[in-house]
């Protein structure tokens, strides 16, 4: 399905006469990926988060709406997964019953042997008191109450989930709530992941705003920024900014 993203941010490139590598210098967005979502060619790109992330940096970069131009692109390009139609099934016939036989002479003198076979063995065998029946009994009854028994919800995990994307190169630090790095202060280029890491909390530091970072599969909002932010994450998956002396440094 045709986007129109592309031609959009061309548009808008090509009236500020401005080159793909400058837009490459200032985003940090490789060029093969500009000269990608400009022809709409979304294969050559990450997808998903990524492929967002690189248009709404692009797109900020133009004066453009870039959450609106993202949108767009999830829409008419991912778009929503259908539903694949169940085929019913033919009914099935029900197979005719047997007709019960009378059973002749012979039969009915056989089915009495038997009967009396097994008295007799009841009477014969010790414990035919007919315990061994009401141990029989009682056994189906526990079994009968262990199905009834609901069974047991694991129990969830407790903390929250990250996970990182960058969108073009950019410095991260990641603590988990014992201060144990989870991110030693690496330097992830554009399409890179971490994650996903669970914890009780987190604090993490990024060297510029271009990473999305998704805390309990929902995406958080990290405004686009060349200079260095950092948040810390509390269990419940509330996001608050940090000070520069409260950023995480990995050192």
């Amino acid at each position: 399905m045709d986007s129109q993203v592309g031609s959009i941010l061309r548009a808008a490139r090509n009236r500020r006469k401005i080159d793909l590598s400058e837009v490459e210098a200032a985003t940090r967005i490789r060029a093969r990926f500009l000269r990608a979502i400009e022809n709409e060619e979304w294969d050559v790109l990450p997808g998903g988060v990524y492929t967002r992330g690189f248009i709404r940096t692009y797109a900020a970069f133009l004066g453009l709406d870039g959450e609106r131009l993202a949108d767009d692109y999830r829409a008419s390009v991912e778009g929503a997964p259908g539903v694949r139609g169940q085929g019913s099934e033919p009914a099935r016939t029900a197979a005719p019953r047997p007709t019960p036989r009378t059973l002749p002479g012979a039969g009915l003198l056989a089915l009495i042997a038997v009967v009396l076979i097994a008295v007799i063995a009841i009477a014969v065998i010790p414990g035919g008191n007919g315990s061994g029946v009401e141990r029989t009994s009682r056994a189906r009854t526990t079994t009968s109450t262990r199905k009834k028994e609901e069974p047991k919800q694991p129990s969830p995990r407790a903390g929250v989930a990250v996970q990182l994307a960058a969108s073009a190169e950019v410095w991260v630090c990641v603590l988990d709530a014992q201060g144990q790095p989870l991110v030693d202060g690496q330097i992830l280029e554009a399409g890179a992941e971490e994650g996903p890491f669970h914890s009780g909390s987190f604090t993490v530091s990024f060297g510029n705003g271009e990473v999305s970072m998704l805390i309990d599969g929902k995406e958080a909002e990290i405004p686009t920024t060349s200079s260095p932010v950092g948040y810390s994450i509390n269990a419940a998956g509330a996001l608050t900014e940090l000070g520069e002396a409260e950023r995480p440094t990995c050192t």
